[in-house]
């Protein structure tokens, strides 16, 4: 684990970047009552932060409620049962 002020994080961005991208946790400190942990952002991350991603759920969720969804059949023949 690596401790960094945000003046050193700043003037050394890539450095500290490449060393995230490596698996190394790097920590950077903001004065004295704020600190980040820097870490890479993987598609998961993505999805769970994407507010279009999860209106859309919600909105399955709303149908699932109301018996307004399609029963799949045969999974081997998804296209069918929607069809």
């Amino acid at each position: 684990m690596m401790i960094i002020s945000s003046r050193e994080f700043r003037d050394n961005q890539k450095k500290y970047f490449d060393l995230v991208d490596q698996n190394k946790q790097v920590i950077v400190q903001r004065g004295k009552d704020k600190a980040y942990i820097l870490a890479p952002i993987g598609d998961i991350d993505c999805l769970s932060v994407n507010d279009a991603l999860i209106e859309y759920v919600k909105e399955a969720e709303v149908e699932l409620s109301q018996d307004k969804s399609i029963p799949i059949k045969d999974p081997e023949n998804i296209w069918e049962s929607i069809l």
